[in-house]
């Protein structure tokens, strides 16, 4: 409840009890004298009394001549008759009590309404008032108002991002200035619509305009328009856009907006009409948009795929921006922002840092610092040093270390010729990435050991000689397995399900199988969220027979590369045997002791790296 509605109610309280009082003070005032029965009897009786107005419990007289010291007028309390006549014979005053008044009557009917005022007051109506709102307000936009003060981000805080910064910039300078912006003619984007993975800085980039520009920030998730009412979302979605309006200029950003603009007719499930009620009134509001007003619309969303083709249309969101993961560069830029409150050890290297990165998002490398801070912390260390991130790299990559749990000693020497098996293998071929360190502890849910390997540089395009290296590697701790111990084990499922969906790209996705020509049979699901899992269903439009010849060539790929990781390690089967005694004995290999490993290590035939054949036909 508001406080001026709690000010009024307390004025109400206090007249009533202003009323009682007053006329407690008028009644003092009267000139009526309280007298016991038994004197009303004798007075009665002596013929004093000049007349009577009898009550149901009072009786209030006038007497014939005032007695000396006393009032003309009196007031009495009614006993029951035979109750009177019984006390008079003993000569005995007594007198009648009012059980009730009108004090105790508006106690009565007073303090249970101020108890069930007080339950609406302080229970129901907070109650209601966090259900959408309150059913008055249930169609007003939930939309989260922030001011320059609030967002504090600039474009000095977002990195690895130059590109969408320098787009973005535009509208900074248009909200400033409008007339310089537009000198020559050129108007504003109404919808600008950033795109990309998650975590890679959507909405800090939205905020950060608003910080350049210094208007107000209206963020909204698509999802708080869609309620289970029809036509709720669409008077949101109107009432944003007035709320906007009357503070321009400012920003409007939608965060999440697959969950609003949904193609149309796509997915027939429940409040399929709601939700496209809600998207035909943005379409609407969008045709009515004037950017002059000063009124920016951003978006963010990382399934492009869905969104309704009306909605990406020129005229409504004319602008789409890619926000990507960041390349090695940005990865540093990104990690100076976020180290500008950690102490770093002196010499730490925050290159070396980003090279243990690749693939992170923004959100992973802030994640990243903060867990090499909580390690460094957690040893009670002055400064984070390098170590710090690495474990805390393998933290995020690989999981929790599990040094209690318990393994015999033939899973331990089955799982450190596993590892050495991927180490060796990738050491041995020349377009394999370096490996950093080799471990047997066990993290996160399945991982019993794990092998690092570190990019020299960020990589955008990749030869079929280099994806079947990391296929190589993926089967050398399988091919390792089969070599030293007469059967082997479920270990090698993951590296397995990541060798078979390597193949399959590489046949049905890059046109790499020779006997199915240059044809894309199978389109990545989303390039944003990742490649879809194995096992997921995929629509298929090619015939049974070519279905059987993919599934030929994708299994003639993985035979030949087993074949090929397993001879290696038969080449160097004393290697593979000193490498796992040194893990089973320290549990974890770094870099100068796999350096080691690897100088009497044969490697495979001289065949150039997939990066040295690009080189030589540029």
């Amino acid at each position: 409840m508001e406080p001026r509605s709690k000010i009024n109610f307390w004025y109400v309280v206090l007249a009533v009890f202003g009323i009682i009082l007053l006329r407690d003070v008028w009644v003092q005032q009267q000139q009526v004298e309280v007298i016991p029965y038994s004197e009303f009897q004798a007075l009665l009786a002596n013929g004093k009394v000049a007349d009577l107005a009898i009550g149901r419990e009072q009786i209030t007289g006038t007497l014939k001549q005032p007695i000396e010291g006393a009032r003309s007028q009196f007031v009495t309390t009614r006993v029951d008759p035979d109750l009177a006549d019984k006390l008079g014979a003993y000569g005995v005053p007594f007198s009648g009590r009012m059980e009730s008044g009108l004090l105790s009557t508006l106690l009565g009917w007073l303090l249970p309404t101020l108890g069930f005022v007080l339950v609406w007051i302080y229970l129901v109506q907070p109650t209601l008032g966090r259900q959408a709102g309150g059913l008055m307000a249930i169609g007003k936009s939930k939309a989260k108002v922030y001011v320059e003060k609030d967002t504090k981000v600039t474009f000095a805080d977002v990195a690895g991002v130059d590109e969408a910064k320098d787009e973005l910039r535009e509208v900074v300078g248009f909200l400033k200035a409008p007339e310089t912006f537009g000198r020559l003619g050129a108007r504003l984007p109404k919808g600008v619509l950033l795109v990309g993975p998650p975590g890679t800085g959507k909405t800090l980039l939205a905020r950060a305009v608003a910080g350049e520009a210094g208007v107000p920030f209206y963020s909204i998730s698509g999802s708080e328009f869609v309620e289970m009412f029809v036509g709720v979302g669409a008077a949101r979605v109107r009432d944003l856009f007035e709320q906007a309006r009357g503070h321009a200029p400012c920003i409007i950003f939608i965060d999440e907006l697959d969950a609003l603009g949904r193609a149309r007719g796509t997915f027939n499930v429940g409040g399929h009409d709601e939700k496209e009620q809600t998207l035909n009134q943005l379409l609407a509001e969008l045709d009515g948009f004037d950017p002059s007003k000063g009124v920016v619309l951003l978006a963010a969303t990382n399934r492009p795929e869905i969104l309704d083709s009306a909605l990406l249309r020129a005229g409504r969101f004319d602008r789409q921006i890619l926000v990507d993961r960041p390349d090695k560069k940005g990865r540093v830029d990104i990690l100076n922002v976020h180290l500008r409150k950690v102490k770093l050890a002196p010499g730490v290297d925050v290159a070396a840092i980003a090279a243990l990165t690749p693939g992170f998002t923004g959100a992973d490398l802030a994640n990243l610092v903060n867990e090499a801070a909580i390690l460094a912390t957690r040893r009670s260390a002055e400064t984070v040093g390098l170590e710090d991130f690495t474990q805390a790299v393998e933290r995020i990559v690989a999981g929790l270390e599990k040094r209690n749990r318990l393994l015999n000693a033939y899973e331990r020497r089955v799982i450190a010729h596993h590892e050495m098996g991927h180490a060796l293998v990738a050491m041995a071929l020349p377009g394999a990435d370096p490996v950093h360190k080799v471990s047997i502890i066990p993290r996160g849910i399945g991982a019993l050991g794990y092998t690092i390997q570190r990019p020299t540089e960020d990589r955008f395009l990749m030869s079929r000689a280099e994806l079947e290296d990391k296929i190589t590697v993926l089967l050398g701790g399988r091919a390792a397995e089969a070599i030293v111990f007469p059967d082997i084990s479920t270990g090698a499922a993951d590296d397995l399900a990541k060798a078979t969906m390597l193949a399959r790209s590489m046949v049905t996705r890059f046109g790499m199988a020779a006997g199915l020509g240059q044809v894309s049979y199978e389109a990545e699901a989303s390039p944003y969220l990742g490649s879809p899992t194995m096992g997921q269903w995929q629509p298929r439009s090619y015939s049974e027979a070519t279905a059987d010849a993919i599934d030929q060539a994708v299994r003639a790929i993985i035979e030949r590369l087993f074949g090929r990781a397993k001879e290696l390690l038969e080449r160097n089967r004393p290697v593979l045997e000193d490498g796992a005694k040194s893990l089973l004995a320290h549990e974890t290999l770094g870099a100068e002791q796999l350096a080691q490993l690897a100088a009497s290590l044969a490697r495979s035939d001289d065949q150039p790296s997939g990066a040295e054949r690009l080189a030589a036909a540029s």
